[in-house]
C-alpha cells in the first residue's frame, strides 16, 4: 500500500503527466455532464416508462449502456461517439477499395491523415443526422413524450441540429483527450459511459443473487469474472517476438580487424494487434439493424429475422456478431501490420531473421506468421464478444451485469485500462521514478525493446 501511494506522489509530481491527467478528467466531466442535460421538449418521465416497458434484452438497452444512459434520457449526448466510430469503419474499409483512400493512408503521410480526418469529420455528421433522424423518430413515436405545445416539426428541426452539434462536441473531446491529455480520447468516452452503468448493474446484482440463490454464487459470479478479466489482460498483452540479428562488423583498422557478432532484438507479433477497435467496429455494425427491426416489429411478424438481430441474447445476434469480430480483426490487423514495411526495414539496417533469406521470404514468412498468431486471437474476441449471452442464459445473472462478463464492454475497459497504464508508466520511466508494476509487462519495462518503433 506504501508503494502505491508513493507510485502516486510521484505522478503528481510531473508536471506535464499532472496537468494532462487534470486535463482528461475535467473534459469526461464535461461529457457526463452533458449525458444529463435533456433535449428541449421531451418529457423524461415518459421516456423511463417506455424504457422500463421495453424487453430486457433490446439492443436499445446495449446502445443506451454505451452512451452512459444518454439515450434513455434523450440527452444531448444520446448518440454519443458511435456516429464517429461508424464514420471511421466506412474510412477504413474505403482504405482496401478505393485507391484514393489507399494512397492517403498509406504513401502521403501526416497530409494523408490529415485529409482523411477531415473526411471522416464529414462523414460523422452526415451519418448523425441520419441516426438522429431515427432516433428523433424514435421518440415522436412514444406517446406523452413530448410537450404538446411543441410542433413537431420544430422539435424535430430544433432537436436534430441539437444532436448533431452533441456528436461533433463530442467527437472534438475525444481528439483533444488525445492531442492534450492521457489515453485515447474517443476510446475513454466509451469507457466512462460504460463504467457509468457498473455500480448500478453490480448492487442490483447483489439484491439479486441475496434473495434468490445466496452469498455464495454472487462470491462465484466474482470470481468467474476476476478469471476472465485475468484471461483479457493476457490476450491484450500478449506478444509473439520474432528473433532477428544484425550483421557482424568489422572494428580495428588492417589486417588487425576482428569481427564483432551482430546485435540481437526482436520483431513484436501481438496476439491481439487490433486491440479493441474490431469489437468496437463490430458493435457499431450490429447497430444497424436497430431502427430497421424497430420499423418491422408486429404482432402479425414476430419471429422475423430482424426482430431477433434487436436481441443481444438471440442465436442469430451472436453468431453474425462472432463472425464480424473474427473479420474486423483481421481487417485491422491487415492495416496495423505491413509485412513488406517491416522486410524493407529489416534490408536497410542490414539485419535479418536466422533462417530465412532477406526480401520476400521474410516478407512471406511475417505474413504467415501473422496470419497465425492473428487465428487465435480472433478466435478469442469472438468468444469474448458472445459471453455475456452465454452467462445470461445459463446462469440466474441480471442483463445488465451479464454485460460485463465479456463483450464490448470489458474488451474495452481492459484495452483502454492498458493502454492508459501504458501511457502513464512511459513517463514515470522517463523521469527516473518506478513504475506502476515492477514485474508486469506494461510497455516500457521490457528488457529487450522492439524494434520499427519509428517505422
Amino acid at each position: 500500500m506504501n508503494k502505491f501511494i508513493e507510485t502516486l506522489q510521484n505522478i503528481w509530481k510531473i508536471e506535464e503527466l499532472r496537468n494532462r491527467i487534470l486535463f482528461t478528467l475535467a473534459l469526461l466531466m464535461v461529457y457526463r455532464f452533458g449525458s444529463f442535460v435533456v433535449l428541449p421538449g421531451v418529457i423524461p418521465s415518459a421516456l423511463d416508462a417506455a424504457a422500463s416497458a421495453r424487453g430486457a434484452n433490446d439492443i436499445l438497452g446495449l446502445i443506451n449502456t454505451f452512451a452512459g444512459g444518454a439515450f434513455n434520457r434523450a440527452a444531448v449526448f444520446a448518440l454519443g461517439i458511435m456516429p464517429y466510430i461508424t464514420a471511421s469503419i466506412i474510412i477504413q474499409l474505403l482504405g482496401f477499395a478505393v485507391p484514393y483512400f489507399q494512397r492517403l493512408q498509406q504513401k502521403e503521410g501526416e497530409s494523408g491523415r490529415k485529409k482523411i480526418t477531415q473526411i471522416t469529420r464529414w462523414l460523422t455528421v452526415a451519418i448523425t443526422l441520419v441516426q438522429g433522424s431515427a432516433y428523433l423518430g424514435y421518440i415522436m413515436s412514444i406517446p406523452g413524450s413530448i410537450d404538446p405545445s411543441v410542433s413537431k416539426s420544430i422539435f424535430w428541426f430544433s432537436n436534430i441540429i441539437i444532436l448533431s452539434t452533441g456528436t461533433v462536441f463530442a467527437m472534438w473531446l475525444g481528439e483533444r483527450i488525445t492531442e492534450n491529455g492521457i489515453g485515447n480520447g474517443v476510446s475513454l468516452l466509451i469507457m466512462i459511459g460504460i463504467i457509468a452503468t457498473l455500480p448500478q448493474a453490480f448492487f442490483a446484482e447483489v439484491l439479486t443473487q441475496f434473495n434468490t440463490t445466496g452469498l455464495l454464487t454472487f462470491i462465484l459470479e466474482l470470481i468467474v469474472l476476476f478469471g476472465i478479466v485475468l484471461v483479457c489482460i493476457m490476450i491484450v498483452q500478449g506478444v509473439r517476438r520474432i528473433p532477428i540479428q544484425f550483421a557482424k562488423r568489422m572494428v580495428g583498422r588492417g589486417s588487425g580487424q576482428v569481427p564483432l557478432a551482430g546485435a540481437r532484438d526482436y520483431i513484436p507479433l501481438k496476439v491481439n494487434a487490433a486491440g479493441v477497435m474490431p469489437i468496437i467496429f463490430a458493435q457499431a455494425i450490429m447497430f444497424l439493424p436497430m431502427s430497421l427491426a424497430q420499423w418491422v416489429s408486429s404482432a402479425d411478424n414476430p419471429n422475423s429475422f430482424l426482430l431477433m438481430l434487436n436481441d443481444w441474447k438471440s442465436i442469430p445476434y451472436n453468431v453474425i456478431f462472432f463472425l464480424l469480430v473474427v473479420l474486423f480483426t483481421y481487417v485491422y490487423t491487415a492495416l496495423l501490420v505491413n509485412p513488406q514495411q517491416y522486410a524493407e526495414y529489416l534490408k536497410r539496417q542490414n539485419a535479418f531473421i536466422p533462417g530465412i533469406k532477406p526480401g520476400k521470404s521474410t516478407e512471406d514468412f511475417i505474413d504467415t506468421l501473422t496470419t497465425r498468431v492473428t487465428l487465435p486471437g480472433s478466435v478469442f474476441l469472438g468468444f469474448i464478444s458472445i459471453f455475456p449471452a452465454i452467462v445470461a442464459a445459463i446462469g440466474n445473472v441480471n442483463d445488465a451485469f451479464a454485460l460485463f462478463f465479456g463483450g464490448t464492454s470489458l474488451l474495452i475497459l481492459v484495452g483502454v485500462v492498458l493502454d492508459t497504464l501504458q501511457q502513464i508508466e512511459s513517463y514515470l520511466l522517463m523521469r527516473k521514478y518506478d513504475g506502476l508494476v515492477k514485474s508486469g509487462k506494461l510497455k516500457g519495462r521490457s528488457g529487450m525493446q522492439p524494434i520499427g518503433a519509428g517505422m
